[in-house]
């Protein structure tokens, strides 16, 4: 199955490949991730619960990065089993500042095998389509909230004495 598609986030190159690139935050925005482990340089053991249709469970698996050129692109290499089946992918990462957000493009191929191929091509492109929504949903939260954060944190403008304008 292949998935290509661009997304704007609130935010630049460079604080969006730092969310990206982060384990702890960004085991937060992929969904059904129960743990995101370092496992040597640009890899990590994960642990995700997700389903299609009328098939869930459990993956083991592992996430890597490669062929990184930060802030402007990567590639993700996944390989999850679990007893549903098990699904393998590779997608390249492009980051382009446009204005003040940045426009991530991306494009893969995942492979899927077991149970969870026997939903059929369709709905597991619909599945696949509604998880890169739910990640890119959590990204904009995430990078609008530390926007937020850092606003809050940004000293008052000094006010003005009465009389000594």
């Amino acid at each position: 199955m292949k998935i290509a598609g661009t997304a704007n986030l609130p935010a630049t190159p460079a604080e969006v490949w730092s969310l990206l690139t982060d384990p702890a935050r960004l085991s937060r925005l992929l969904p059904g991730c129960e743990r995101l482990d370092p496992d040597g340089p640009g890899r990590f053991k994960a642990a995700v619960k997700f389903g299609i249709a009328a098939i869930s469970g459990k993956y083991a698996g592992t996430l890597e990065f490669l062929h990184k050129k930060p802030p402007h692109s990567l590639t993700l290499k996944m390989d999850g089993r679990g007893l549903p089946g098990f699904v393998t992918g590779e997608a390249r990462i492009d980051l382009t500042a446009r204005g003040n957000d940045t426009e991530l493009a991306y494009a893969g191929e995942a492979r899927v095998g077991g149970m969870i191929a026997s939903v059929g091509q369709r709905m597991l492109e619909a599945g696949a389509r509604k998880i890169v929504q739910q990640f890119f949903d959590a990204a904009r939260a995430e990078l609008a909230a530390k926007k937020n954060t850092t606003a809050d944190t940004s000293p008052p403008p000094k006010a003005r004495r009465k009389g000594n304008s």
